[in-house]
Order: C-alpha cells, then sequence, then structure tokens
C-alpha cells in the first residue's frame, strides 16, 4: 500500500475497527471482517484500534490491554490479515516502540498541539495521522503539520477531521473545513464516528448520536481522501466508544453508498478541478 497516495482513482481508503482492543480473538475476528469488507469493495484498508485509550470521561472506565500485550496483538493481526495497522500514541516515549508494530502512529485530537509527541511521532519515519482537535479552527492544524514535517526522517502525514465543540456535550462538523484542510498538501481524512459524540451525555461516559453516521459521512465524501470509522459488531456491548461506532453488520451497505459518491465527486473535479477546493 502506498501511504504517501493511500486512495487510488477508483476508491478512498478506509480506517476502521474497534476504539480499543477487547480482546485477541476479538481484534482478529475484526480485522477479518473489515478487511475482507474493503477487499470485496476495492478499498485500501488500515486497521485500527487502541492498545490504551488514555482520555477517558471517567478513571474506572476501560483502557485497553496496555502497551505491550496490545502491541503484540496488533502485531499479530497485522501479520495473519495482511493489513497495514494504525494505532493511537499519547506519550513521546511510546513512538518508536509503537512503530515497531503498527505502519500508522495516530495523535488523538486532544494532543494535536503536543510539540514533543508529534516530534517523536515524526522521528519515526512511519506515516501520522494528525487528528484536528475539537477547540482547533481547520486552518491552525497546519501548525501541528509544520511541526511533522519539521522532522527530517518523517514519514507522510494525513490529517483528520473530527467535529468541533459546540456549546457544552455537543459537537458540529463545518464542512468548510476539508479545503482547510487540503491546503495542507496532506491527504485529508473524516472521522465521521467520533464527530457523532457527546461528550459527558451518558454522565460518566461518553455518548453518541450513531443513527446521524451516515448522513455525515455521506455528505464529505465528495471532499475527502480517507474515511475514519469505529466499527464494532455488537456496539451495545463495546468497551468504549459504543454510542457512536458503526454496526459491523451495517458497514457494507454504506461503504457501497459512499463509493459512488466518492467517485461521483472524482469525476466532477477532473472536469472542473476549481471546484473541488
Amino acid at each position: 500500500m502506498d501511504f504517501v497516495r493511500p486512495h487510488t482513482d477508483q476508491s478512498f481508503f478506509l480506517i476502521a475497527g474497534p476504539c480499543v482492543i477487547e480482546s485477541r480473538e476479538h481484534a482478529h475476528a475484526m480485522a477479518a471482517a473489515l478487511r475482507d469488507l474493503a477487499e470485496a469493495r476495492g478499498i485500501p484498508f488500515i486497521y485500527k484500534s487502541s492498545f490504551d485509550k488514555a482520555n477517558r470521561t471517567s478513571g474506572a472506565s476501560h483502557r485497553g490491554p496496555g502497551m505491550a500485550e496490545g502491541l503484540d496483538i496488533l502485531a499479530e493481526v497485522r501479520s495473519r490479515w495482511g493489513v497495514p495497522v494504525l494505532t493511537d500514541v499519547h506519550e513521546s516515549s511510546q513512538c518508536a516502540l509503537a512503530a515497531l508494530a503498527v505502519d500508522v502512529l495516530q495523535i488523538p485530537a486532544f494532543l494535536c498541539r503536543q510539540t514533543d509527541l508529534l516530534l517523536a511521532a515524526a522521528a519515526t519515519g512511519r506515516t501520522v495521522n494528525l487528528k484536528k482537535g475539537q477547540f482547533l479552527a481547520p486552518w491552525d492544524l497546519k501548525h501541528g503539520v509544520d511541526k511533522l514535517r519539521s522532522v527530517p526522517e518523517h514519514g507522510p502525514v494525513w490529517v483528520t477531521e473530527r467535529g468541533s465543540s459546540f456549546g457544552y456535550g455537543n459537537l458540529v462538523v463545518d464542512f468548510q473545513s476539508f479545503p482547510h484542510l487540503r491546503k495542507t498538501g496532506c491527504p485529508v481524512v473524516f472521522d465521521a464516528t467520533h464527530s457523532v459524540q457527546k461528550p459527558g451525555a451518558l454522565g460518566d461516559r461518553t455518548g453518541g448520536a450513531r443513527e446521524m453516521i451516515p448522513t455525515l459521512a455521506r455528505a464529505a465524501a465528495t471532499a475527502v481522501d480517507g474515511f475514519f470509522f469505529e466499527v464494532h459488531d455488537c456496539p451495545e456491548k463495546a468497551f468504549s466508544d459504543g454510542p457512536n461506532a458503526m454496526h459491523l453488520d451495517r458497514f457494507g451497505a454504506l461503504l457501497d453508498e459512499l463509493q459512488g459518491i466518492w467517485r461521483a465527486g472524482r469525476a466532477a473535479a477532473q472536469t472542473d478541478p476549481a471546484g473541488r477546493g
């Protein structure tokens, strides 16, 4: 897979998986199912899951198996199913070790301005997916991109929109964000599942409006190079972010819709390049 230009002329690329690693068996089952869905549609696929979710609402919430076991599981998924793998890193000390097990290091939205973390991630030479903070204007993400690119050995950089804070306990997606993010020169990704989060809505947990995921994803399909989805076989029982995760059994139909819209957008952009922004 070409991580500099990960999409093809026929499809966006796809980052998908459960929010957090729940077990070795579950990770393998989800990776296999998602790989098959993507492969059947010719969609370049990156499996995602986190070994640690450090930014949970409650200190009692499940965080994951930890770094040693989690990276071992992700490396095994990568090898067994032949797919690139993505995981979050939260501290600069995690980057070099994580880079041995995965292909893409993801900078969580809350940490998109953490200079030492960005520099350490870039120094691994791995692809870095930089998520835009909920508090950040889209045009200001360029400063994070500049930090990553300031490291001589940096690899490819992707930028991801995941909604902006709108009052208390709500996020909105400003679709004007995408052309601003494109000005960074990086592939642009839309995180359609975190964008429907309702922070703190369940008291000690984050809620979400899962039913809005397809609407937002369809609206973004002509403006992005890739999609990010949290997907689970049973979101109601997910260890993390269940209220804003896609049902696995409904995911294939959504991918079909998105491919049709994306291809139409690509065709229109080739006819009128200025119209794509």
